[in-house]
């Protein structure tokens, strides 16, 4: 948890890509035993400003309301709110069934948004064989 109250992303990436101007040694050679293995794909490869705060979006709100618990209920807060979060996510589950955690999504703030997920799933349910599933999970 960041103690910043950051409302969207930083602008500036979290994990940049050395060129080889940053890895030339000396020689203006390429330093594969400080900097590892060159990748031809990682010089290329254009990363665009805004991609980074699209990826990092849901991961900032959520920092955002777990500072803004602390302040205003104390530590307790978000620290239980976090344990809960790490508690459901572990709950087993039956293994033919679809993996779905409403629990988590609740205590996300998900489950009053809507994804393509939710509207754009598979027609039906597979017809499912309950019993071979769990003879094969428990190796009988």
């Amino acid at each position: 948890m960041d103690p910043s109250l950051r409302i969207v992303p930083s602008s500036n990436p979290a994990s940049s890509s050395a060129s080889l101007k940053d890895t030339a040694n000396e020689y203006g050679v390429h330093d594969t035993m400080r900097h590892g293995l060159r990748s031809l794909a990682a010089d290329i490869k254009q990363v665009h400003p805004l991609q980074g705060r699209l990826e990092n979006w849901e991961a900032t709100q959520d920092n955002l309301k777990l500072n803004m618990q602390r302040d205003l209920y104390g530590l307790h807060a978000p620290v239980r709110l976090l344990m809960e979060r790490k508690a459901v996510a572990q709950t087993p589950h039956m293994p033919a069934m679809p993996r779905s955690n409403l629990h988590l999504d609740i205590l996300m703030g998900r489950d009053e948004v809507l994804d393509v997920a939710d509207f754009m799933a598979p027609e039906g349910p597979e017809p499912v064989d309950i019993h071979a599933d769990m003879e094969k999970k428990l190796k009988l």
